[in-house]
């Protein structure tokens, strides 16, 4: 059930990828502010909403602030659809922030209790599917909806389907009874143990540059499909889905798997399997966006598109690690706040506006060259996942 939900978390987040361009046209907007929907406004209260929520969910009860979460975004996804100018669509996308904070800090508590140490990252890795599959499914029923009615009723058809999500997850999961120890926690303390930890902050920054190049990609990629390879709507959709679905989850869960069987002899493992991982990721998505065949496109591109999901089970299974049990959602919402407040806020606001400076230097192409300009910074995130690798054995908690 939480898998379902983070689905539709990311469904949410993420449509206004597939429907950038029906958008834009319609609403008369230019890259640079749809940069500023696809990430500024959602993020803006989405990650200084998180450390709250963190600590509710900690206090009164992590399934519940789940549950009450995905019914906000859901909402708010559907009344995206009856937007009619920027800052009305803006407006909306705060909303759907501010219900999507309360989703992904408490999911993360939830399984870390419910594991053993030994099977976390991969645990973390089976629950972060939902970023690739709700991507995926965003991508190809967004396209479809949009391409047989209007971009209006995709927002509206797949809002509503998440809130009929809400009952059922409510009924299957539970909250466990809160230790009286777990109240007395204030925010400020668990923040405080964090920020004497140099691992902290390394593999934060470290997901948060990683996470500034995919969100950017994620956001631009299918407008730059059609933009310079001349896909329609739909078989952009088909594109983005068979990526996402045949690289991202098995990238995902495989990254969950391998720092699983090597951070169980040494816990550097779950910081080094993130920097491999990124490292490679530039060299090839350059190499597949540079190229002008659409086959040789989708065949490099597979490769990345898995990579790039690789440091999320180990990096996110780690930062459980570093704090006491009783502390992990609001240490969730911590990270997520670095994380989020850099890379969502500014991955897909630095290829749009980046795409917008090169438009008279390079016209149609302009976006291509900011995509992969932006893709480079993956060098800057495997450095710092490398330098939190040997810190990591000793701030880790059991």
């Amino acid at each position: 059930m939480l898998l379902v939900v983070y689905t539709f978390n990311f469904l949410d987040r993420q449509i206004l990828a597939i429907l950038a361009q029906p958008v834009k046209a319609d609403l008369g907007l230019s890259d640079t502010q749809m940069g500023v929907l696809g990430g500024l406004a959602f993020a803006l209260l989405f990650s200084t909403m998180a450390i709250p929520l963190g600590v509710l969910a900690d206090r009164k009860g992590r399934a519940r602030v789940i549950g009450w979460s995905l019914a906000v975004w859901s909402g708010f996804t559907a009344l995206c659809g009856v937007a009619t100018s920027f800052w009305q669509l803006f407006l909306f996308r705060l909303g759907v922030g501010i219900g999507e904070a309360g989703g992904v800090a408490p999911s993360y508590a939830i399984i870390s209790e419910t594991f053993p140490p030994e099977k976390r990252a991969r645990a973390m890795a089976t629950y972060s599917l939902g970023i690739p599959l709700g991507q995926a499914v965003g991508a190809l029923f967004g396209a479809m909806i949009a391409a047989a009615v209007d971009w209006r009723l995709a927002f509206i058809v797949l809002g509503l389907a998440g809130l009929l999500v809400v009952l059922p997850f409510r009924r299957v999961v539970r909250d466990r009874p809160i230790a009286p120890e777990a109240v007395q926690v204030p925010v400020a303390q668990t923040f405080a143990r964090l920020a004497r930890l140099p691992v902290f902050w390394l593999m934060s920054l470290g997901a948060a540059t990683g996470s500034l190049c995919g969100y950017g990609i994620a956001f631009w990629v299918p407008t730059l499909i059609q933009r310079s390879y001349g896909l329609t709507l739909v078989e952009t959709g088909q594109f983005m889905a068979a990526q996402l679905l045949l690289a991202g989850t098995v990238g995902m869960y495989a990254g969950g798997f391998v720092a699983d069987r090597i951070g169980t002899r040494d816990r550097a493992g779950y910081a080094r399997v993130g920097a491999i991982a990124y490292a490679l990721s530039f060299p090839l998505m350059a190499l597949a966006f540079l190229s002008t065949d659409l086959v040789a496109l989708f065949l490099i591109l597979l490769l990345p598109s898995g990579l790039i999901y690789v440091w999320l089970g180990p990096t996110t299974t780690a930062i459980q690690h570093l704090v006491p049990a009783n502390e992990r959602a609001t240490a969730s919402a911590c990270y997520l706040f670095v994380n989020n407040g850099i890379g969502l806020t500014f991955g897909s606001l630095a290829v749009g506006g980046l795409s917008d400076a090169l438009a008279p230097y390079y016209g149609a192409e302009s976006l291509r060259w900011a995509v992969i300009a932006v893709c480079s910074l993956y060098l800057l995130a495997a450095l710092f996942m490398t330098l939190a690798a040997p810190r990591l054995r000793k701030a880790w908690i059991d």
